[in-house]
């Protein structure tokens, strides 16, 4: 009886079919394209979320072995570590030079630019006066760093940041922070 049924369905799924071609196959893309979509947005999720945990991270910072948003996520976990609050990273197109917005202990606005250069590397003016002109106006930084795993700034980097009142954090500084034998920039 089953069988019977089905074969009385058939000849009208083939009518229908028929009948919304144009309709079944815009649904059909619609769905196909849906699905991409789905799956970019995984991918993006997905290259977020598989970030290390701070223990990782602070590792690999240790040992000068991370991706540019690797080292974002070594100073926002260096951050959490000394007890900010608010921890986020922003770094990325359009961040308009912060890459770790936090609040101090204290509760100062720090806002860091992270520098994942080679360590033999310089750190110029202009990194340093870019990030400069949006520190303070745009992200309301009390606490303004420039932080990098080069060696040093250059001296011109050093002259801007002394008259615009941002600390420069370069790689002896930054792992003195993180072996705790130096300030935090917010010290």
């Amino acid at each position: 009886m089953a069988g019977a049924a089905a074969f009385a369905v058939v000849p009208g799924i083939a009518r229908f079919v028929e009948a919304h071609t144009a309709a079944l196959v815009v649904a059909a893309v619609c769905v196909a394209v849906a699905g991409v979509g789905a799956v970019a947005l995984a991918v993006r999720h997905r290259r977020v979320v598989r970030t290390r945990d701070d223990a990782h991270v602070l590792s690999a910072l240790r040992q000068n072995a991370l991706s540019p948003l690797e080292f974002e996520q070594a100073l926002a976990a260096l951050c959490r570590r000394d007890g900010c609050t608010q921890v986020q990273m922003v770094g990325g197109s359009g961040d308009l030079g912060a890459d770790v917005i936090a609040r101090a202990p204290d509760g100062r606005r720090i806002v860091l630019q992270a520098k994942r250069y080679r360590h033999a590397r310089s750190v110029g003016s202009q990194d340093v006066q870019r990030f400069g002109g949006t520190a303070r106006t745009i992200h309301g930084a009390d606490v303004a760093a420039v932080v990098t795993t080069a060696h040093t700034f250059t001296p011109h980097a050093r002259a801007y940041a002394d008259k615009a009142g941002i600390l420069l954090m370069a790689a002896k500084a930054l792992a003195a922070w993180d072996s705790r034998t130096g300030p935090a920039p917010w010290d």
